[in-house]
């Protein structure tokens, strides 16, 4: 299978696409196993600091070599040189705070799905002239459910993920299925500071288990 639709599928099935970025390599390989350990298989780390090429090729040896069947993306791409330099290191998938077509051609030169971020119908409509088969809807705690329910006609068959401010909530989670996402994009809501500043790993699988549990009821 390509791994463009492989990825697509997996976050699909899923149902999340957990995220962050953290300083120390260490424990963003930690977090990664975690998230590992509680069942996920795809998941995007942030380009969000100055560490985080370094970070990342940490990341993408390990998985290489303990978490074959796990995809790993590369968040925050914004240009398209940040796009060639982490899928030169190896990055599964592209993710952008941003619709930039630049970014979606190197995407779509090396066969690799790309998840531009989107706020007004304009930038949806831009994005599916880029190609965009997975649309993010970002920020989502500005936008709310109500968003996707007003606009989802307008776009028949599009696939939306919120991201930004998806609450590990039942209530906060079916909402947002039942305004006809396909998938919900989490960050600090699950992967939060503390949990990464306290290496509260144990944690992170407990939560993410749930994160899991609510999201394939919602679905």
């Amino acid at each position: 299978m390509k791994i463009k639709k492989a990825v697509l599928n997996s976050i699909l099935t899923q149902g999340m696409l957990p995220l962050f970025f953290y300083e120390d390599p260490e424990v963003s390989l930690q977090i990664t196993r975690s998230l590992y350990k509680a069942g996920v298989r795809v998941f995007e780390y942030t380009n969000r600091g100055k560490q985080a090429l370094d970070n990342f090729k940490v990341l993408r040896k390990a998985v290489d070599k303990e978490m074959a069947d796990l995809y790993l993306g590369i968040g925050t791409i914004k240009n398209v040189s940040e796009a060639e330099t982490f899928i030169d290191a190896g990055a599964d998938f592209i993710v952008s705070p941003i619709v930039n077509g630049e970014v979606a051609k190197a995407a779509h030169k090396h066969k690799l799905l790309w998840i531009p971020g989107c706020m007004t119908p304009t930038e949806i409509y831009a994005a599916q002239k880029h190609g965009a088969e997975l649309i993010k809807i970002f920020p989502a705690n500005i936008l709310g459910p109500a968003f996707v329910s007003s606009i989802k006609e307008l776009f028949p068959g599009q696939l939306f993920m919120p991201t930004g401010g998806v609450e590990l909530t039942s209530e906060n989670i079916n909402a947002w299925f039942h305004s006809g996402v396909s998938a919900v994009g989490m960050g600090s809501k699950l992967i939060s500071r503390e949990v990464l500043d306290n290496r509260l790993y144990d944690k992170l699988v407990t939560d993410t288990i749930t994160a899991l549990e609510l999201i394939k009821m919602a679905m």
